[in-house]
Order: structure tokens, then sequence, then C-alpha cells
């Protein structure tokens, strides 16, 4: 598990290309046989993939959290990207298509990961937020969620917004979770651009092709920079910051976010005519 450490926006100024990659981009998720994962101080999120093959992963507690157990006072969204998989969680199996996502609450002490094809292997991608409450664990399947489409092609952001984690949808304690599909032909995400001061976001970007990026825009609205993202990585969004996206080629991306409240409406519009 790698830790990283939270800054201030007065901080982040000053940084090189390099520095911001290497503080807010995660670029290597997904291993064959392995889970990886990233500790952010930024509202103590965690951020992981799986990949099982022929042999069962199991998702251990580690030092970083000093837990007997890595759901002790943790609970998890996952979404699986990749081919037919499964996730055990204390004994109950829950069967995950491609982009059905799973719940696990608080306390539940063992959590496999398994591939029905080793040779076309799940990839479970998952964020970890602390709770202080159990709730029921529950298989979201992406037919079954809230969806809302939003934009158009002249504004090139047409989209399908799917709520998987939410107040009104399947319930946490603060992890509030989905997935965004953009429609073929369009590239834009989250634009104009907003900020939510009382809630981080972590974007994992996917289903784009080895030759297209994302340019990822995140900083303060007056002092913007960018990252390069391809595919099947991840940024991690302080609250002070925009995150907003644009593609060389349509992609969907999953949103995850953690903080004070749960409200998907609590954000701060940003202008256009205030990005700098």
């Amino acid at each position: 598990m790698e830790v990283r450490f939270a800054m201030h926006p007065s901080q982040f100024k000053t940084l090189t290309t390099e520095q911001i990659r290497k503080e807010f981009l995660i670029e290597n998720l997904f291993e064959y046989g392995k889970i990886n994962m990233v500790y952010t101080h930024v509202d103590r999120v965690i951020v992981g993939g799986a990949v099982p093959t022929v042999e069962v992963l199991v998702l251990e507690d580690g030092k970083e959290i000093g837990a007997q157990y890595f759901l002790e006072r943790r609970e998890i969204g996952i979404i699986n990207i990749g081919g037919k998989g499964y996730v055990v969680a204390d004994g109950q199996k829950f069967e995950l298509d491609k982009k059905d996502g799973l719940y696990v609450g608080m306390s539940t002490k063992k959590l496999e990961f398994g591939s029905d094809d080793p040779s076309n292997p799940a990839k479970f991608y998952f964020v970890s937020t602390p709770a202080h409450k159990q709730y029921l664990t529950e298989k979201i399947d992406i037919k079954q969620t809230e969806a809302t489409h939003l934009g158009s092609l002249s504004e090139s952001n047409e989209r399908t917004i799917y709520k998987y984690i939410h107040p009104d949808g399947v319930k946490s304690c603060q992890l509030v979770m989905g997935m965004t599909i953009l429609e073929p032909n369009n590239v834009w995400n989250t634009m104009p651009c907003h900020l939510h001061d009382r809630r981080m976001e972590v974007y994992f970007y996917f289903d784009m092709p080895d030759d297209a990026v994302v340019f990822h825009f995140m900083g303060e609205p007056g002092e913007t920079r960018h990252i390069i993202v391809r595919n099947e990585q991840a940024v991690i969004s302080p609250s002070w910051s925009i995150h907003s996206g644009v593609g060389t080629k349509s992609y969907t991306f999953v949103w995850a976010m953690a903080g004070e409240n749960q409200s998907y409406s609590d954000v701060n519009p940003v202008s256009m005519k205030d990005l700098r």
C-alpha cells in the first residue's frame, strides 16, 4: 500500500509536471494476481485494484490503517471493469459482470476476489473510506441504478451518470460512488466545472483505447494545471481543486467522493470566465 499525504493549494502551484503526477496520479492499479492500493491522507481514502487469476485474492489489513482486519472501521465500494468475477464477503458470494458494483459494510472480516476465467480475469476497482456504522452489504447491478442523462453532442458532453452508492440508493456512512459513460463522439466531463469544499473526489478513467488520453484539469479555478491520464488510471482530487476532463476519444469514468456530507448537489459552480 503506497501512502500519499495531503497538500495545501499554495504548494500545489509550485509543482512541476512530474511532481503533480507523482502526488495525484495513480498509474499502476491493475497487475495480474495482485492487489495494489494507494492510501491518501485526503479524507483517508484508499483506492485500489485487484486482478485475481488462478488464485483468489484476499484483501489484507496493513499497518497503514492500524486495524485487525481491513474493514474493521471502514466501508468499501467495488466496481468490476473486467471479465466476469465474484467477491466473497464473510462467506457470502456476489457475482459481478462488467460494470456491476458491490458495497461492503463495516465489520466485514474477510473479503475475497475471484475470476470466473483466469484468461479473461475480472478487474475490481475499489474505493474505501472510514466508517462509523455498519450498513448492509449489497450488490449493485448497473441496469438497476439511478441513471441521469445529461449534456448534448453540440457541447461534446452527452453522457449518462449512474449512481451506485448514495443516500437514495445503496446507503453508506460517507462513501458516494458512481459511473459516468460518455456517448460516442463526446469527450468533455464536468464542464462547466465546480468545487465541493466539503468533499474530496477520485476519478478513475477506463474503456479507453491505447492511443487515447484524457487531459484531467485540476487546481484552483484561477490557476489550473492538467494531468495526462491514460486507460485505467486514477486521479486524486482534493476539495480545493476543480475536477474536469477532456479526452481525445470518448471514455468512461468512476467517480467516488468522501467528506463532510453525501449530498451530490452540494457544489460551488465555477464560472467559465473565472477559469485561468
